[in-house]
């Protein structure tokens, strides 16, 4: 089975991006899952059911959210009754809308999509390990289930790291999201996880983290608030990972980082595939 996973959608400029990229992806390398962080698609803060709706009709299977989820209001109104839209499971009990839910695919396939948050640098949320060993213990990979991808949404480095060895040989893929820049670490781990620190964001490189440059450089440089972070509206760059895994463990076979788009380094095998 072969699956990808989106870093977050940053504004317009990643969610044009994500229109541009994603159709050719799912068809030119035969995806049977595509997952994406949806925690910043409306305008940097949150989502909509609208900007949802779109994501589904270019080909999402899910969309995990982070710290960012409840930023729109009107995601209170939805997220239970849709469930294809996650939200980190160890937020309080009580928190609507899901944490971790299993899809399954055009051909059959189980897939276990677990969405939580890092403590370090973040909220205070529940222990995020002990929120994933409890769902991890409803469910077997390559029995009850086929895929089990894990969506760790931290600031950390080493916490996204140390969750990645938590799940190492429970799950498919134990993917880091939130720090917007991808980094370089694709592994398959000793138990046969596929792993990446972080997925990387899909909006606009020309930025701070997505954001046009001048309110951050603002903030840093003189430390005072002149407005709100606006989302950078140049091209786009879609960045993740594409992950193939063995149809009878559920474990993976390969880890190849995904970047498309205008300003980082594409990757020299999938961009010629969509090009």
């Amino acid at each position: 089975m072969k699956l990808l996973f989106l870093g977050d959608v940053v504004g317009r400029s990643g969610r044009d991006a994500m229109e541009k990229y994603l159709p050719d992806l799912i068809r030119d390398l035969g995806l049977d899952f595509v997952i994406v962080n949806g925690e910043n698609a409306a305008a940097g803060f949150g989502i909509t059911r609208k900007i949802c709706n779109q994501f589904f009709e270019m080909g999402v299977d899910v969309i995990t959210g982070g710290n960012h989820s409840w930023d729109q209001k009107e995601a209170m109104g939805f997220i239970d009754s849709e469930k294809r839209l996650l939200r980190p499971l160890n937020f309080p009990k009580g928190t609507p809308g899901l944490g971790a839910n299993v899809y399954q695919t055009t051909a059959g396939k189980k897939v276990l999509v677990l969405n939580a948050m890092g403590r370090i640098f973040m909220d205070a949320l529940d222990d995020p390990f002990a929120a994933i060993e409890t769902e991890l213990g409803r469910y077997k990979l390559g029995s009850t289930v086929d895929v089990i991808v894990v969506d760790f949404h931290g600031e950390a480095t080493s916490e996204k790291m140390a969750m990645g060895h938590f799940v190492d040989g429970r799950a498919s893929l134990s993917i880091g999201t939130h720090s917007h820049i991808p980094t370089a670490d694709a592994q398959i781990l000793p138990g046969g996880t596929a792993y990446q620190t972080d997925a990387g964001m899909c909006g606009d490189y020309n930025s701070v983290i997505g954001m046009q440059k001048e309110e951050p450089l603002r903030r840093f440089t003189r430390k005072i608030s002149g407005g709100r972070f606006v989302p950078a509206d140049g091209e786009g760059t879609v960045c993740g990972v594409v992950v193939k895994t063995d149809n009878k463990t559920g474990l993976a076979l390969s880890i190849e980082p995904v970047r498309l788009g205008a300003r980082l380094i594409n990757t020299g095998q999938i961009s010629e595939t969509v090009s």
